[in-house]
């Protein structure tokens, strides 16, 4: 009987080890494909706060600073724009507007394979930054709905207070198909043409800001001035409401840029320092300027100051250092100062709450300024081989696309909107305010 055991010992000791091999090379792949589809916690929790932080900028951080600076008897029909056209974006961003934008197709636009969400469950992923980290893509797509929708809402304050309802769909529902997804995927879609292009943009300088900044200017000359412009007071009504505005939209705006990281990482925490230094930055440069060329600084100075800062570091939040993230700041508020100013008495178009002159003044400044301040030797991310001339000139051309490319479709969509309900309300309900004629209410009782 022993005889037989050690004779059937070493058999069964060589079928152990090769069962533990066999264990190992299991567990190896288990390993592998853990490391091509992780998905981290921390990751998902933190795109998800970013996502209600950037829904916290529109709703209602966009809209109590909009609506601070119209005239009482318009206050509501500011907040009710804002609300239903992020609404409306967020609602077309689910039917088509995902697919379109972050699928491939071709170098302008994407495809129509996940169209109504087609082929998205609980178990599907989306890419992040890094190789082999992934996030939820229910996560994904709902903190791009939430951009979605704040950029058709920046375009209201453009043609605040004399612009038809009905009319502000229309081109909204346009103007979103046919221009922020386009360029949403020109910027970040897969095969995008400027992203192979090599143009930088972390979180939206073009693809929200610019894009809504020229839509905004189009549609003030197309919408016409309001009655009154340049003899009436038209002073906003409540900057304490627009300060309130602006300050939500500062504390909103680090899930809009570092929530563009996708992944909680030293990534994100540069975003996050980066947003904190340019808008202080711009505070105060918008402050000196009023104060000596104004004589006086003001409230909603130091406001649009803030908002201006904001706009100017969003494409360069990832990919420059502090330092050069405060120089722009500091730029930005001088030159968003002018943008509102000087520039806006050159245009000559009643931009009713300076759409142009801060979000699209202010996205050029730093689109532009990016491919200055990524450089490695001023503090920035880029490689060795970076060469500032270079990438300036990528971010130049990305600003001329999309700035010709929204010029192009705004007008057509303003035009088809004329054409089907008419832009502007009757001369009659504008003086007494949309408020009342266009939505029954009014903010305020008499």
């Amino acid at each position: 009987m022993k005889k037989k055991l050690f004779t059937l010992l070493p058999a069964a000791l060589a079928a152990g080890l090769a069962g533990s091999a066999f264990a190992q090379e299991a567990a190896t792949v288990a390993a592998e494909a853990a490391t091509v589809a992780a998905v981290h916690k921390g990751d998902v929790a933190w795109i998800m706060t970013a996502t209600l932080l950037v829904l916290m900028m529109a709703l209602p951080g966009l809209a109590l600073f909009y609506g601070g600076m119209v005239r009482s008897k318009n206050m509501l029909s500011v907040l009710m724009q804002v609300t239903v056209v992020f609404s409306l974006n967020a609602v077309l961003w689910l039917f088509y507007g995902y697919s379109l934008a972050f699928t491939e197709g071709n170098a302008l636009i994407g495809s129509f394979d996940k169209l109504f969400l087609s082929g998205v469950g609980i178990d599907s992923l989306a890419d992040t930054f890094t190789d082999g980290v992934k996030l939820p893509e229910f996560a994904f797509i709902a903190f791009q709905a939430t951009f979605a929708g704040i950029t058709g809402a920046l375009i209201v304050g453009a043609f605040a207070e004399r612009m038809k309802f009905s009319a502000v769909l229309i081109f909204s529902v346009i103007w979103f198909t046919l221009c922020y997804l386009p360029i949403c995927h020109m910027v970040w879609g897969p095969g995008g043409y400027l992203l192979e292009d090599g143009a930088l943009d972390f979180a939206g300088g073009t693809v929200v800001h610019i894009n809504a900044g020229i839509a905004g200017l189009v549609g003030a000359y197309m919408v016409g001035r309001r009655i009154g412009f340049g003899r009436e007071s038209m002073a906003p009504h409540s900057l304490t409401l627009t300060m309130v505005g602006a300050s939500l939209l500062w504390v909103g705006w680090f899930g809009f840029n570092a929530g563009s990281n996708l992944e909680a990482t030293a990534g994100a925490a540069l975003a996050f320092i980066n947003t904190l230094a340019a808008t202080a930055a711009a505070v105060l440069a918008w402050s000196i300027g009023e104060a000596l060329f104004k004589g006086k600084p003001s409230m909603l100075g130091a406001a649009s100051g803030a908002v201006a800062g904001l706009v100017a570091i969003t494409p360069a939040c990832g990919s420059v250092g502090p330092i050069g993230a405060v120089v722009i700041g500091l730029l930005s508020g001088f030159v968003c100062l002018w943008g509102v100013n000087g520039l806006k008495r050159m245009l000559g178009a009643d931009d009713a709450l300076d759409v142009f002159g801060v979000h699209g003044v202010g996205g050029i400044l730093g689109a532009v300024l990016t491919g200055v301040f990524t450089a490695p030797g001023l503090g920035g991310t880029g490689g060795e081989d970076f060469s500032i001339a270079g990438q300036v000139w990528i971010q130049t051309w990305s600003v001329i696309v999309t700035v010709v490319w929204s010029a192009v479709v705004a007008f057509v969509a303003y035009k088809i909107a004329d054409l089907l309900v008419g832009l502007r309300v009757p001369e009659d309900e504008e003086r007494e305010g949309l408020d009342i004629t266009a939505h029954g209410e009014s903010a305020y009782r008499p």
